[in-house]
């Protein structure tokens, strides 16, 4: 993808993205508010901040946009670690001499070299200043596992909602799984809880309602 903006053009762009009441956070506020569901906005104390929180239903959900938070995309193999074959007398053809090419590798080995990310169908990265937006959306996804994480194990359950899931087309099919989840999460809460049985003094007969002759009357048989 070709990005034909210029550089001061693009930064105009990206500086006007909102972090929040962005338009896919807007479509989901609306059907659940119009379906009867109430919540709570970024509230500060759940950790993440979340775009939306339904505490009834202890549960966080996340708006994330398909190219800021790099959706579907996947890492490409380490670059400038291709093993090859020399002879003790020849110099490699890269320019570069034998015991950078093991450093290399060991790097790899090790995670320590940046891997590119590969363009999924929804997020396409600029060729222009490429390595910014790669490190960024990185950044975004390790930050992102890292409140999901924090918010399971504070018992909290996990909603993503991605930009893509949000067209005129998929909303309803979107938001109606969404709905199931939320139900699912709900029974979760209380199926743990059984019903607190009442005490009754042994040996005591109540009396049944068709024993009852209060009114001097013989109930029929």
């Amino acid at each position: 993808m070709t990005d034909t903006m210029t550089p001061e053009q693009r930064h105009r762009c990206m500086s006007h993205i909102r972090s929040k009441d962005t338009k896919p956070e807007l479509k989901v506020r609306k059907w659940l508010w119009s379906h009867g569901y109430r919540y709570r906005l970024n509230v500060k104390s759940v950790p993440g901040k979340p775009d939306i929180v339904m505490r009834p239903y202890r549960t966080a959900i996340f708006v994330n946009g398909c190219f800021g938070h790099g959706h579907g995309v996947t890492e490409s193999p380490v670059k400038g670690c291709e093993l090859r074959v020399y002879s003790e007398s020849s110099e490699p053809r890269s320019g570069k001499n034998l015991h950078d090419l093991q450093d290399l590798v060991r790097r790899g080995r090790q995670g320590e070299l940046e891997r590119d990310l590969q363009n999924s169908k929804c997020c396409k990265i600029p060729k222009a200043n490429r390595e910014f937006w790669v490190k960024k959306i990185r950044r975004n996804q390790e930050r992102d596992q890292e409140n999901y994480r924090v918010l399971q194990e504070n018992g909290w359950k996990v909603i993503v909602i991605w930009e893509c899931q949000l067209t005129a087309k998929r909303i309803e099919h979107t938001m109606r799984e969404v709905e199931l989840l939320l139900n699912d999460n709900m029974l979760s809460l209380y199926k743990h809880h059984k019903p607190v049985p009442y005490t009754t003094e042994e040996g005591s007969s109540l009396p049944m309602a068709a024993e009852d002759n209060r009114w001097g009357r013989q109930c029929p048989k």
